[in-house]
């Protein structure tokens, strides 16, 4: 498995464990993203690297029971230090099922692999 799909999975398991059940270290999941990160939310909204801090600050714990499921798993384009990955992720809360599609674009920073911008949309 390659560095940026490994990233995609293994930030969806720490975000399923911090929003699911409020366990994992918080500083430890917002070191994953760069300081200059930008998102477009299913809902359409931006959101900015401190608007993300803030959203895991406040929701540790908060969706008991959330699973996540990531696959389809595609590597669009790499470069020097980056790549851009598109994948579907597939939460699942209470019963109600939610599927998106997300492009990320990653760069790598030394040996960390960083979150630099996500487009989500959704599956209908």
């Amino acid at each position: 498995m390659n560095i940026w799909f490994k990233e995609v999975i293994d930030a969806h398991v720490a975000i399923e464990h911090w929003l699911g059940a409020g366990q994992g270290e918080l500083e430890a999941l917002l070191a994953r993203f760069s300081d200059d990160y930008s998102m477009i939310a299913l809902s359409g909204t931006k959101l900015d690297y401190p608007a993300l801090c803030g959203f895991f600050s406040a929701s540790g714990g908060s969706r008991e029971g959330l699973a996540i499921e990531v696959d389809s798993l595609t590597l669009l384009d790499e470069w020097q230090h980056g790549a851009a990955v598109l994948y579907r992720e597939t939460q699942t809360l209470n019963g109600s099922t939610t599927v998106r599609w997300s492009t990320v674009i990653f760069r790598q920073k030394g040996d960390n692999v960083l979150w630099r911008h996500l487009q989500e949309t959704g599956q209908a």
